[in-house]
């Protein structure tokens, strides 16, 4: 795992998930591997470029790239070097439930990004929504669809799915649509979760390591104080752990724990007790009964 951490309150936010992903690696029996690799303004400091050459190479010869400082003009340098198809965003909500959206990445990516969603809505509650605007994208669906039996789709427009996901919490979970409306799906979903550090969103490649991250926030004026939400950038490390080493066990138990931490954290809370709340949580999280390691 190459962890670029940056300046600001990305190694804060960096050594908090760091000691949660090592917990959760030891109660899965895992072994994470984890290099932590100069980036950003800190590398900008140390070496006069926020992406060296040894950077480069280390993250693209890495199984994930963790990064703590998606906000850092360098991040969409590491975006352009690996070979990202589609996205996956996860919006934590207490209250409405949790939203997933996947959505292709770059021209030519419909096809692949929405088979991706309908393997995810199979592995979850075998329910899809699409959300397009054309009749290119609704025929790629139905197209995929027809090699899925069981699996219930549903069509809706933005504000058809916005709408619903407002008033009838539940009944939406994941979603799929082209990247304009896609964006516009995971503002509006963080919007009702009251907060951006809800979001946390995995850049998928099939031919190399996938990109895991938080939605940027605006939180370096607080850096050094210890006080930065970590709600985002855990959520990410579950992503990682899931679609990116294939641990979907160990990354089910990551995210209910930061749920369950989320749902009893008092109003203020620093980075390190909410940390330590969630590895608190992990063992009750753990709800699988496996004695191997899964297979990606």
């Amino acid at each position: 795992m190459a962890c670029l951490a940056g300046d600001g309150v990305g190694p804060e936010l960096m050594a908090e998930a760091s000691r949660v992903l090592a917990e959760v690696a030891r109660l899965h029996a895992l072994h994470i591997e984890d290099v932590h690799l100069p980036f950003g303004g800190e590398a900008l400091t140390r070496y006069g470029h926020p992406l060296p050459l040894s950077t480069r190479d280390a993250y693209r010869k890495a199984d994930a790239v963790f990064v703590s400082s998606p906000g850092d003009p360098a991040f969409d340098g590491v975006k352009a070097d690996l070979d990202l198809a589609w996205r996956v965003s996860r919006v934590h909500n207490p209250v409405r439930g949790d939203l997933v959206v996947v959505e292709p990445v770059g021209f030519g990516a419909d096809e692949l990004a929405i088979a991706r969603a309908f393997q995810l809505a199979a592995a979850r509650r075998a329910r899809l929504t699409s959300v397009g605007s054309t009749p290119e994208w609704t025929e790629l669906v139905a197209a995929e669809a027809d090699g899925w039996d069981g699996l219930e789709v549903e069509h809706l427009t933005l504000g058809g799915v916005l709408t619903r996901f407002r008033d009838h919490p539940g009944t939406v979970d994941l979603i799929v649509a082209p990247g304009h409306l896609a964006g516009a799906i995971v503002d509006a979903a963080a919007h009702l979760a009251g907060s951006l550090h809800t979001v946390a969103s995995a850049w998928l490649s099939q031919t190399g390591p996938g990109l895991f991250a938080a939605q940027p926030c605006d939180d370096d004026e607080v850096a050094g104080f210890g006080v930065a939400d970590a709600t985002g950038t855990l959520l990410a490390a579950s992503l990682l752990l899931g679609e990116g080493l294939g641990q979907r066990s160990a990354a089910r138990t990551l995210e209910r724990a930061v749920r369950a931490a989320d749902d009893v954290r008092p109003e203020v809370t620093t980075t390190r007790e909410f940390a330590d709340d969630v590895i608190e949580q992990l063992p009750a999280a753990r709800t699988d009964t496996e004695h191997f390691q899964e297979v990606r």
